[in-house]
């Protein structure tokens, strides 16, 4: 008899995939369906990058890379948070793996314990929690909604810190709100941890650069938490670079000398050439990335602008990364012809098969009520699903 292990039927699947597959499924049978569900930019990686990729090809970078990433590219790394975010790593503090989603689980399973505590403020990333569960942590959610901004407050944070509170997961800007922490707000939180000296940060950076603000905020800028933050970011959002999968980590030397040794042990280095591909990308010029900003933020206005027009919908405005995540629980007891919208689960099948249009159950994302909706496509395809959306969202009564 085939065993299945406890840890992962205790996983949860990607809902995210799920919906992407989902709608995969309905094109394949010739639906015209419009993909919402999936957060990945849709643009070309800029030309500069796969140049220096064919380049590292043509130079026979073809070998086992060090656990750790290439020299080089941490150095890169290094000099891009120096420069960027003002904080200063040494290369030795930096580990590159396969995509900022290893880096987040690395470091997790190499920092927490059976039963010790991670807070999460939710709305989360699908996987935040799978990830700590898969460390046999135990999550501790603090929630924040839409009339809050999702931002959580010093005092909720406060209150969720016990002794057994190990780590805080801190995504800025968000996915699935887009939200940004400010200065002010990080420092109000900061005041807190101050208070804990036993909890660690992992601050998400991701989308830093896919930000409306005109200001980047990390919370390892503060010095006070210099040795307990550990920064995750990558290539994959800022230089449309999803399939490359080079993500890192920066932080204290001990948790980067553990994440290479977990590394070393079922991975080990990431690609060659996605790595060589990686350094172009931090140390060519950034004008790609400024331009797929501004398109972020032009089709960010033009979603919210559309939402707001749909009954029902209370959505904020987001101030970073692809995502707009309404509140639609007043759809929630609404039916029509064969439907009956008795959660925002059912409410985001029924988009998907009477409107074609997939999105994602704000439940996944530990909260449910909301649905997130990913603005990476065209202005003609974000105008003809928010149509699509609000001509069947009022045949239910």
């Amino acid at each position: 008899m085939t065993q299945i292990s406890d840890r992962v039927k205790n996983l949860s699947p990607s809902a995210t995939l799920a919906m992407s597959q989902k709608s995969s499924e309905l094109k394949a049978r010739g639906v015209d369906v419009i993909n919402m569900s999936v957060g990945e930019p849709d643009f070309h990686t800029p030309d500069y990058v796969k140049i220096a990729a064919k380049k590292a090809i043509d130079d026979n970078f073809s070998g086992y890379t060090p656990v750790p990433g290439y020299m080089s590219l941490r150095r890169a790394i290094a000099a891009k948070l120096s420069r960027e975010n003002h904080v200063e790593y040494a290369p030795e503090q930096i580990v590159v793996g396969n995509g900022a989603k290893q880096e987040l689980c690395n470091v997790l399973l190499a920092t927490i314990n059976p039963g010790d505590e991670v807070v999460i403020p939710v709305p989360a990333w699908v996987s935040y929690v799978e990830m700590v569960k898969l460390a046999e942590g135990k999550v501790v959610t603090v929630s924040a909604s839409v009339d809050q901004d999702f931002k959580i407050t010093p005092q909720q944070l406060e209150e969720a810190i016990t002794p057994r509170t190990r780590m805080l997961m801190l995504n800025s800007p968000s996915n699935p709100t887009g939200v940004i922490y400010s200065h002010d707000e990080l420092k109000g939180l900061v005041e807190v941890l101050e208070r804990h000296p036993q909890v660690m940060v992992l601050a998400d950076d991701i989308y830093e650069h896919i930000n409306f603000t005109g200001e980047v905020h990390s919370i390892a800028g503060f010095e006070q938490l210099r040795d307990r933050v550990i920064i995750i970011n990558g290539v994959s959002k800022a230089y449309a670079m999803t399939g490359w999968r080079i993500g890192y980590m920066a932080g204290p030397l001990e948790i980067a000398k553990a994440v290479t040794k977990l590394q070393g042990q079922y991975t080990s280095g990431a690609s060659s050439i996605a790595q060589k591909a990686a350094e172009a990308a931090y140390e060519g010029p950034q004008d790609d990335r400024e331009a797929m900003r501004r398109v972020f933020e032009r089709r960010r206005d033009l979603i919210v602008e559309l939402a707001r027009e749909i009954p029902g919908w209370r959505c904020n405005v987001p101030q970073g990364a692809f995502y707009l995540f309404p509140e639609v629980s007043s759809y929630i007891g609404k039916k029509c012809e064969g439907y009956d919208i008795k959660s925002s689960g059912d409410y985001v099948m029924f988009l998907l098969q009477e409107a074609h249009v997939a999105t994602v159950d704000g439940a996944a994302f530990c909260a449910p009520g909301y649905l997130r909706l990913s603005y990476a496509t065209s202005d003609d395809n974000i105008r003809e699903a928010m149509r699509r959306i609000r001509e069947a969202s009022a045949r239910l009564k």
